[in-house]
């Protein structure tokens, strides 16, 4: 389960208040004691797989002729992380904003590598949690830095280690290709999950509006705000990847960059439906519950108008004067209240005529 979740929009950064640019300091969850670490190391005839238990042993060189995938579990050591930058070479200011996880998802060009950052979506419950992953891709080699255990990547890893699809034989770029799109692709299940949740809300809206409901679409609708907000940065991102200027990316993997920016405007043109769709049951829910509160008002005004000329009635012999010379006759109490009885039923017969009862 990712550490942050959909109602966290931005993290506190107080703790960097006066520091200069370029510290490293990790801002999000901390997530585990220490730094977990594995890496792939392969080309088209075999692989090698590992788990690293220092990080001694991630500050490598990639081999000649192969692709090598580190990655990283662990951005809270920030130790960890500033050891195997240093390693690679990596300004300061890509350090700090790798432990800082509220970061924009971004393309940045440095001199010898590229440097990517998104936001990593899956379902926890009922609740959408996120993860910040940053990339690192220079001519042979990718990094990535995830802030605990646990990813959406295993069809990346179980295809490097059967030699299925085109990862082994293509270069680092393609690696850090498929990982963007593992990332997008599950924007795709986010999806389906929240159109089965508002599906049956709008049924029920309909049915029968309860105040419970409106607790269920704020979350719906703020949790699709957050999905907006790493949706369109991530849309630029993949645009810029996609164009000639980045030198990182061949030609080829352009070519499948295109695609993955085409799906990301489709998951967002989804995503715009469902804001829609939600928007409606919303004013469903705010008109079932304006017509309930006038259909009250109604009955309620209906009873008030009948008791109108009844009480009417009741005042004027109720007035306290000597002289009245109906309160003598044996008959006037039972007649009066025949009287307003009449009155009454003739004015219910009146509502039911022009059909408001």
């Amino acid at each position: 389960m990712a550490p942050q979740s959909s109602r966290r929009l931005l993290h506190p950064r107080r703790n960097k208040t006066g520091l200069p640019p370029g510290t490293p300091v990790h801002i999000g969850d901390r997530t585990g004691n220490g730094v977990r670490l594995s890496s792939f190391v392969y080309n088209p005839e075999q692989f090698t797989e590992h788990e690293l238990e220092t990080v001694e042993q991630a500050c490598v060189p990639p081999e000649a002729g192969h692709v090598t995938w580190l990655n990283v579990d662990g951005v809270h050591d920030v130790a960890a992380v500033g050891q195997i930058c240093r390693a690679f070479d990596i300004h300061p200011l890509v350090q700090e904003d790798i432990v800082n996880t509220d970061q924009r998802p971004k393309a940045e060009e440095y001199d010898g590598y590229l440097f990517l950052t998104v936001k990593m979506m899956r379902h926890a419950g009922d609740t959408i949690q996120a993860e910040q992953v940053s990339l690192l891709l220079t001519d042979r080699m990718v990094i990535s830095f995830q802030e605990q255990p646990g990813d959406v990547f295993d069809a990346i890893r179980d295809r490097i280690r059967t030699g299925k699809g085109f990862v082994r034989r293509k270069g680092a770029d393609y690696l850090a290709y498929c990982l963007l799109d593992s990332i997008v692709d599950h924007y795709y299940l986010l999806l389906e999950k929240l159109e089965e949740r508002i599906e049956p809300l709008e049924e029920s809206v309909l049915q029968d509006a309860q105040p419970d409901q409106m607790r269920v679409i704020q979350a719906l609708k703020r949790e699709m705000i957050f999905l907006r907000r790493s949706l369109w940065p991530t849309r630029e991102m993949i645009s810029r990847l996609s164009r000639q200027s980045v030198v990182r990316i061949s030609d080829e993997t352009r070519v499948f960059l295109r695609d993955l920016y085409d799906h990301v405007i489709h998951i967002i043109e989804i995503l715009e439906s469902l804001q829609e769709l939600l928007s409606g049951t919303m004013e469903i829910y705010l008109s079932s519950i304006s017509n309930r509160m006038n259909g009250i008002m109604k009955v309620l005004t209906i009873i008030s108008t009948i008791f109108i000329p009844l009480t009417f009635v009741a005042g004027v012999y109720g007035m306290n004067f000597v002289f009245m010379p109906e309160l003598a006759l044996p008959w006037a109490y039972p007649v009066t209240l025949g009287v307003m009885a009449v009155i009454a039923l003739g004015m219910i017969r009146f509502f039911r005529r022009k059909g408001w009862l």
